[in-house]
């Protein structure tokens, strides 16, 4: 087996991140540290200010039931707030 098939094999192997979405205000510490960790372990992720986005605003609270932040969405799951066992869960973080 040639050294481009073993690196394939390999990202064959990897799972696919789902998609991660942050829901922020600019004062929310929590909501710092949650993209911190994720910066820290690689996981790409949007964020979404809800003061400055309003429809935002309104689907988060819609979505989760709340109007706190952080609320995350990865994939088709909802955390709300920094719910760090669970993201590891979701996101296979060892």
């Amino acid at each position: 087996m040639t050294v481009q098939l073993k690196e394939k094999s390999r990202t064959a192997k990897k799972k696919k991140q789902p998609k991660v979405l942050i829901f922020t205000t600019p004062t929310c510490s929590w909501c710092k540290r949650a993209m911190k960790y994720f910066r820290a372990h690689n996981i790409k992720f949007k964020q979404v200010d809800v003061t400055k986005d309003p429809v935002a605003a309104r689907d988060m609270q819609k979505m989760s039931g709340q109007m706190g932040v952080p609320v995350i969405k990865i994939g088709k799951d909802v955390i709300v707030g920094f719910d760090k066992p669970r993201i590891d869960k979701l996101l296979d973080i060892h």
